[in-house]
């Protein structure tokens, strides 16, 4: 029977499955090699856990666990080859032990997790950090990885990998980033699901988002036929900012339809609004409809024209309650330089635009919709709405600012994520008027 194993780093984890987890006992058993799996599995969250723990312990016990002193013990002895298993192969054995050599780095980071977590109970009762332990680099790699955005096509000088220290300028950092609220409103047919990409990047650098689903779109139950009126339809977003606390503001962030969705909260509740940002999005004047916009642009886009289906959900002989879009000649209408698996992604996730809302005309004010700052993106690129259509918005209602996404199609948030991300920090540091 060899002796205990020591305190030393390299032998912390043999004490915790020995004395704090005895049902862990058996992943050093060299008689029960097949669970090694497991342990080499969940190895770095096991010894992450255990320094913490033994923090706490020392802690209450008076001891400080910097300055504890490591006794030499005779060395535990083991047996260099395990004895054969007859359900386990060599194969499986080997690549076990060519594992080890990460041990020491994996404690080596647990131990400064440890050591964060002593500093902060010192300075009194600050919660831990949990994700402390990701801020220590591998000390062998010679370049820190990032996140890179899900879209699987080559990066373009227009669209660069943002670091969260380089954002917007190069003296912005982390720690002096405005702790902001986007919320971000889906076009017609779309949902919250397509801004997965905008959320993840958001949230990456510190941002809150929430990413709303009008009613019957996304995976919100209701049928899209039954919808009747704008108010109705925008009901998920204005909910969701009648319960914002008193004093705090979001930024709004709309595309396509969801533009003039955005357009009838901020005449409701401008005081909650920060900013509102249109992608691509219809940015109606008072008095217009969404259907006037395209109406203008219809006999310039037949592409529109041709991909459009009108659904009749109360009888042939009754007006159309929605507007669905063929799915053959999404690609072309939607996501032109959309890389193919967020077109797969659209194609099986989109769902009919109610016809009703696109109808009604807004009432808008300059005491309440024009007191909110108002910025427009475009999308040269886009075969929905052209950028002609665009720039006709822009004359007709002046946004506070214009910025442009080269080479964005009608999805930027498929097709420039990271250029979009990149302009919605910026509009975030805009001080508001």
């Amino acid at each position: 029977m060899p002796d205990p194993p020591s305190r030393h780093p390299k032998n912390l984890h043999l004490n915790l499955a020995s004395s704090v987890f005895s049902p862990f006992v058996i992943i050093y058993n060299e008689k029960n090699i097949a669970y090694t799996g497991i342990y080499h599995s969940y190895r770095g969250k096991f010894l992450a856990l255990y320094f913490i723990f033994l923090a706490l312990h020392e802690s209450t016990m008076g001891n400080c666990f910097a300055s504890a002193t490591v006794k030499k013990r005779r060395p535990v002895t083991r047996q260099q080859n395990p004895p054969p298993l007859s359900n386990v192969s060599n194969n499986r054995w080997t690549r076990i032990r060519s594992t080890r050599k990460e041990d020491a780095l994996i404690q080596e980071q647990a131990l400064a997790a440890a050591i964060l977590f002593r500093q902060h109970q010192q300075n009194g009762n600050v919660p831990f950090n949990r994700s402390a332990s990701l801020r220590y680099p591998n000390s062998g790699s010679k370049k820190t990885q990032l996140p890179r955005s899900s879209s699987s096509r080559a990066r373009s000088l227009t669209d660069p990998l943002l670091q969260p220290h380089q954002l917007v300028n190069q003296d912005i950092k982390l720690d002096d980033l405005e702790r902001s609220h986007f919320v971000l409103i889906h076009g017609g047919g779309f949902g919250a699901w397509s801004w997965y990409k905008t959320i993840s990047l958001l949230e990456e650098v510190g941002y809150k988002v929430t990413a709303v689903d009008l009613t019957g779109s996304g995976i919100h139950s209701f049928d899209t036929n039954g919808i009747t009126s704008l108010a109705q339809y925008v009901k998920p977003l204005t909910d969701f900012l009648e319960k914002l606390s008193d004093g705090e503001k979001v930024i709004l962030v709309g595309h396509d339809f969801g533009g003039a969705c955005m357009s009838f909260a901020m005449e409701l509740f401008p005081s909650k609004i920060s900013k509102a940002v249109y992608v691509a999005a219809a940015m109606l004047a008072n008095g217009q409809s969404t259907l006037d916009i395209f109406s203008q642009q219809a006999g310039s886009n037949d592409l529109m024209r041709q991909a459009q289906i009108f659904l009749y959900g109360n009888g042939n002989n009754q007006p159309p309650t929605a507007i669905d879009l063929d799915k053959s000649m999404l690609k072309d209408l939607l996501f032109n330089q959309s890389p193919a698996k967020d077109v797969a992604l659209a194609s099986v996730s989109m769902r009919p635009i109610p016809f009703v809302p696109v109808l009604e005309k807004l009432s808008l004010s300059d005491a309440k919709y024009g007191s909110v700052s108002r910025y427009y993106i475009e999308t040269p690129e886009d075969n929905a709405i052209p950028i002609t259509s665009q720039e006709s918005m822009i004359n007709t209602n002046p946004p506070n600012q214009v910025f442009r996404l080269k080479g964005a199609d009608h999805s930027p948030f498929f097709s420039k994520p990271q250029a979009l991300h990149k302009l919605l920090v910026e509009i975030s540091k805009i001080p508001s008027t």
